[in-house]
């Protein structure tokens, strides 16, 4: 894969140079990102990564994140329309598709469906965005789980830059009044996600986590598992061929038992055993739920993410 790092000159006054970075791991960029703007809260972290991971620029999370995405995105709107553009190629159909990845639950044939196109012509312009490293290509881990179906099951298309996706899913559909100055339709769609729009940015620096935390019997192998029927956000495999399963909950309610044990019941719909199961949550988890806590039930929250860091 090629990757690229373009730099934009905002040559207004006041703007400073900007880069979409697109040769570095989900990881890194978080990374890089906690580093550069000091920040040590971890939701705060992800509420502002989810908009301006990616972007090699400097912000004071002090300041209200809609306050700073009209100062750095919206007001630059044509300078970095160019240079997205010049990345992606700026054809139509790709950039409909990219917007279908961004707003759904990002399987193929769904983005196509909100894309309006073929799957024959969807997933040429998947692998020619594949190739420019905009997006990767996500499959099931069915053979992770010792399960059959893999080469049917839908793959999935992720973003490596949270830039873009934000881009993609909140700016680029609705240009033209950005481009005109009026920002309230993007205000009344950007306030009515922002929340599950986090969702995930924390599954994926989840995966980051779990991948580097099992130390006395490494990781192996990680990644998501998918049907028809369900999701699971993070399965993964141990050296000495544990299998760990997991989900996360990025909202400001507590995990309860109840929700702990619906995905037991979802692992026991696909055949699936779990030798350790891991929940990963924004605000913590009931009491009653903590008190099941042992070497097989392992419950992690925001500030388990600075491990990575």
């Amino acid at each position: 894969m090629i990757f690229v790092i373009v730099e934009s000159v905002f040559k207004k006054k006041g703007i400073q140079i900007t880069m979409i970075i697109l040769d570095k791991s989900f990881k890194e960029l978080f990374k890089d990102f906690c580093k550069t703007n000091n920040i040590e809260n971890m939701q705060v972290a992800i509420q502002y990564f989810t908009v301006f991971g990616g972007l090699d620029i400097k912000i004071d999370t002090t300041k209200p994140i809609l306050e700073l995405i009209e100062k750095n995105i919206l007001n630059n709107y044509n300078y970095l329309r160019n240079e997205v553009n010049h990345l992606t190629g700026g054809y139509h159909v790709e950039h409909a598709i990219l917007s279908g990845i961004a707003l759904g639950d990002r399987k193929t044939t769904n983005a196509f469906k909100r894309a309006h196109v073929s799957f024959e012509e969807g997933m040429k312009c998947v692998d020619s965005l594949y190739e420019k490293a905009i997006i990767d290509i996500d499959s099931s881990e069915h053979f992770l789980l010792g399960k059959r179906g893999d080469s049917k099951a839908v793959k999935k298309l992720i973003f490596i830059n949270p830039f873009l996706r934000f881009w993609f899913a909140f700016v680029s559909p609705i240009y033209k009044g950005i481009k005109d100055g009026n920002y309230e339709e993007f205000k009344t769609k950007f306030q009515g996600r922002e929340s599950d729009f986090s969702d995930f940015i924390f599954e994926e620096l989840a995966l980051s986590f779990i991948k580097n935390s099992f130390i006395e019997d490494p990781i192996k192998q990680h990644g998501q598992y998918w049907s028809e029927k369900i999701q699971i956000p993070i399965v993964a495999k141990t050296t000495s061929g544990k299998i760990v399963a997991g989900f996360c909950k990025y909202s400001d309610n507590k995990v309860k038992k109840s929700e702990f044990n619906k995905f037991l019941e979802d692992l026991k719909s696909e055949d699936i055993s779990a030798d350790i199961i891991v929940i990963f949550s924004k605000n913590g988890c009931s009491n009653e739920l903590k008190n099941l806590k042992s070497d097989s039930l392992r419950l992690f929250n925001t500030k388990s993410l600075k491990a990575i860091i």
